[in-house]
């Protein structure tokens, strides 16, 4: 399963793995403008995450910095959900390694990893790592808006900032227990030779070493791939959240020198006790933005209800008159009331 936040390489890296023989379950997502070398996502999984994450109390989106948007995603599938998984997973039960890439995938490790084990399966994680502020850059060019203003842009960039925060934190929370992997972006452009290498050996995969030369990979993974390059000049975020956001980095990339580095998981629990209450702060400075549009919100229900109400109204009055209009016409006076004749 390849995971990470968006923007960080992980369509890349499953490109990549198809090509060293991993089954990629078909149909596949389609490649657009934001992505035209392909998503390499199998069509099921991304709605069967999408499905799950619309479902809850309170929607969960793909990239949520709330704390307590794992915990709401984690409640939301049921028996149902894991039979509907279990049942896609045995359509492909002939194939020896199979690949599994959706940002979405992280919020539902619990899922996969009972439907994976159930089957007799071993389940893998990749996930892949790459600087935030190239994050930001990378989704601010492809997914933010050009004509809503600079404030806009900076409350998207400390929304994707914060996102990746959480999406790095609770992926490294929930997989300490799996054989995992963690890959920089930067590493697999530079020299995927050596990089993959040390995924197959990482996760056992069944994938013959050395490489071949020359290889399909080498026409898929060019350096010229990574056009955001690091740096925080162009990300206009707090600083608190920035220095959260870096030592992030700095643990996760001890991770990817050392899967089984001891020391990251407690530095990574105490900078996501920061995080929270970092979180708990913005949320106060908000409070008063949260309120008015939430009245605004209630305001705009109780209108739209009213109007609703007051339509329904006319039409009944309008259906009686018409209904009075035909008794009027009728040589006998009507047996049933107006209203139970026309409905």
């Amino acid at each position: 399963m390849v995971a990470g936040a968006g923007r960080s390489g992980t369509s890349t890296v499953a490109g990549a793995l198809t090509r060293l023989g991993l089954l990629l379950p078909e149909p596949h997502v389609p490649p657009d403008e934001t992505n035209p070398r392909g998503f390499y996502e199998s069509q099921w999984v991304v709605d069967f995450h999408k499905s799950l994450l619309n479902r809850g109390p309170a929607v969960v989106r793909t990239l949520d910095s709330r704390p307590e948007a794992a915990g709401l995603a984690a409640r939301v599938p049921d028996d149902g959900d894991a039979a509907r998984l279990g049942a896609w997973l045995d359509r492909w039960s002939d194939e020896p390694q199979l690949l599994v890439k959706d940002p979405r995938a992280f919020w539902f490790h619990d899922l996969w990893r009972r439907a994976v084990t159930d089957r007799g399966a071993r389940l893998g994680f990749l996930t892949m790592l790459r600087h935030p502020a190239e994050v930001a850059a990378s989704r601010d060019t492809h997914y933010t808006p050009t004509d809503r203003g600079e404030a806009f842009r900076r409350r998207r960039a400390t929304a994707n900032i914060a996102g990746w925060c959480m999406a790095c934190l609770e992926t490294e929370s929930a997989t300490r227990d799996d054989r995992r992997v963690f890959v920089r972006y930067a590493d697999l452009l530079a020299d995927w030779r050596t990089t993959l290498g040390g995924v197959v050996e990482r996760l056992d995969l069944d994938v013959p070493l050395p490489f071949a030369d020359p290889h399909p990979v080498d026409e898929f993974i060019e350096p010229s791939l990574n056009r955001s390059e690091a740096g925080w000049d162009g990300v206009d975020v707090p600083d608190t959240l920035r220095a959260v956001a870096e030592g992030v980095w700095e643990q996760m990339n001890r991770l990817a020198d050392d899967p089984a580095d001891a020391a990251a998981p407690a530095a990574l629990a105490a900078l996501r006790a920061d995080y929270e209450r970092l979180f708990d702060h913005a949320v106060g400075v908000a409070l008063d933005h949260t309120n008015a549009r939430e009245a605004l919100v209630r305001r705009k229900v109780r209108a739209s209800v009213r109007a609703d109400y007051e339509a329904q109204i006319a039409e009944l009055e309008q259906q009686l008159e018409e209904a009075h209009a035909d008794d009027e016409d009728a040589d006998e006076p009507p047996t049933r009331l107006p209203w139970r004749r026309r409905r």
